[in-house]
């Protein structure tokens, strides 16, 4: 998904596997599109999309919600013919679309918080990537939200809308591993986001997907031993 309906525009955000959208406006081969699943807008060349009716493209944002949680698995169509798809895709969408898919793709184990930190760690060392949302290269909020989404879990895309969600909690030592971390920059803006894990440690996008410690100044980046965000507040959001 790109700003403007160019290759050449920045990208803002991905499309993966069963995501569905509705056009808003159409020029030539470039289609403006939001997102159902969380109301994201941008602009899509029309070469990989498929049309869909209006009430399969709800059930499969709205109801059928079965994540892949391998980073990268295949799927098979009517002329069995493999393609590919990444951890987070929608196969759910598979019924609606005549696709097969190995069904130990899916975990059978039930979800709780201990089981986004274990989603997290999947994305480790992933190269950073504006408006990225899969293993080949992700930002922070994508990471977020991948996560919490293969957790069950929708929340928005960008940091600063995943800020106002959920309970703000006053200090690191209130949080569980699971919670989000907010920084700012030097306007007081949200800029940043990640996933708390255990004992003071955060997992976050920031050249690469990283762990690094985190305390009441901000996150303390191992490598350079200095502080590179500063905290904003944490979020209880599960």
């Amino acid at each position: 998904m790109r700003r403007e309906n160019s290759h050449q525009s920045e990208l803002v955000s991905q499309l993966l596997y069963g995501e569905c959208f509705k056009i808003t406006t159409e020029k030539k081969e470039w289609l403006q599109i939001i997102t159902l699943s969380d109301n994201y807008s941008g602009w899509i060349d029309q070469k990989q999309i498929r049309f869909i009716p209006k009430t399969d493209a709800e059930l499969i944002t709205f109801k059928e919600n079965s994540y892949s949680e391998k980073l990268i698995d295949y799927i098979e169509n009517s002329e069995k013919k493999l393609s590919s798809l990444v951890i987070g895709s929608n196969l759910g969408a598979c019924r609606w679309l005549g696709d097969k898919y190995d069904e130990t793709i899916l975990s059978s184990i039930p979800k709780n918080k201990s089981s986004l930190l274990k989603t997290a760690l999947l994305f480790l060392n992933t190269p950073y990537l504006w408006g990225g949302k899969t293993p080949f290269g992700i930002d922070c909020s994508g990471l977020t939200q991948m996560t919490y989404r293969i957790n069950g879990h929708k929340i928005p895309r960008d940091a600063s809308q995943q800020a106002e969600l959920g309970e703000t909690l006053s200090f690191i030592d209130e949080s569980d591993a699971g919670d989000l971390a907010f920084f700012d920059d030097h306007e007081g803006k949200i800029n940043h986001v990640g996933l708390l894990l255990e004992n003071h440690y955060i997992i976050h996008a920031h050249g690469k997907v990283r762990i690094d410690r985190i305390d009441q100044t901000g996150i303390y980046n191992l490598d350079t031993n200095q502080h590179s965000h500063k905290l904003r507040m944490i979020k209880k959001l599960i």
